[in-house]
């Protein structure tokens, strides 16, 4: 598929399992597909079955079926299926200190909202080469959110795009406000741990993850159009916190 005309957002709505799908253009992004570092050639490929490194894969998805027993986890985890931006942000704001709209504060979304969809296109190019099953695929088990089955069992699953997208969000979200960076990095750790709770990743696709994201993160300081608009979401952000006190 051509960049910036079919890179597919699925988002989820969890009560009640509808996808809408939305195609990128290339000023959603600060990037393109080309320009984002391409993991296939210096992450290592995901581990195979059989391997001692399966094995911890295996381990960590029976840990993730126990972590459902506590019901404030497991909503927890259903809660953090959300994927697009917007309803990503409804829980980030709160570690933040800030609720982040279009409308309140229209620097800091617009930088959150053009680097998350920047460092998600990392994972476009993995995806589609490993195509790896997702845990409840290979073992035909249910998962917290029964809506997203169907959807996402063709969907590869290495690396995680909610850990892309989620890590980075916290990365974004920390340069702007490092304050409060423990409490950010918290919930972009366990958003990433909810998709092994959830049955949809293996705990090796959400690590990789992680690494992905930050090395997207680092490539987007190369990009001027990225740096003026993080310097403008730091800017509003002290201002509306002086304005506040």
């Amino acid at each position: 598929m051509k960049r910036a005309l079919y890179v597919l957002l699925a988002v989820t709505f969890v009560s009640c399992g509808v996808v809408t799908v939305a195609p990128l253009t290339g000023d959603d992004t600060y990037l393109n597909e080309e320009e984002v570092p391409d993991s296939v050639v210096w992450l290592p490929a995901p581990p195979a079955p059989g391997s001692t490194q399966f094995l911890y894969d295996i381990s960590q998805y029976e840990w993730g079926k126990e972590q459902r027993l506590d019901a404030a986890r497991a909503n927890k985890a259903i809660r953090e299926a959300a994927y697009e931006v917007d309803d990503m942000l409804k829980y980030f704001s709160v570690p933040f200190g800030l609720e982040i709209t279009p409308e309140k504060t229209p620097a800091i979304y617009k930088v959150v909202n053009k680097g998350v969809l920047t460092i998600r296109l990392s994972a476009t190019k993995p995806k589609a080469t490993y195509m790896r099953t997702r845990p409840y695929v290979y073992f035909n088990e249910r998962t917290l959110v029964p809506g997203e089955e169907e959807e996402l069992r063709t969907n590869g699953s290495y690396p995680s795009g909610h850990t892309v997208r989620g890590w980075g969000m916290a990365l974004l979200l920390c340069e702007i406000n490092p304050a409060a960076q423990d409490a950010i990095f918290k919930l972009g750790h366990e958003w990433g741990q909810s998709r092994v709770i959830a049955g949809f990743h293996w705990q090796s696709d959400v690590d990789a993850s992680r690494i992905l994201a930050a090395a997207c993160y680092a490539r987007l300081h190369s990009c001027q159009e990225f740096l003026d608009d993080i310097a403008a979401a730091r800017k509003e952000f002290s201002r509306i916190q002086k304005s506040s006190k």
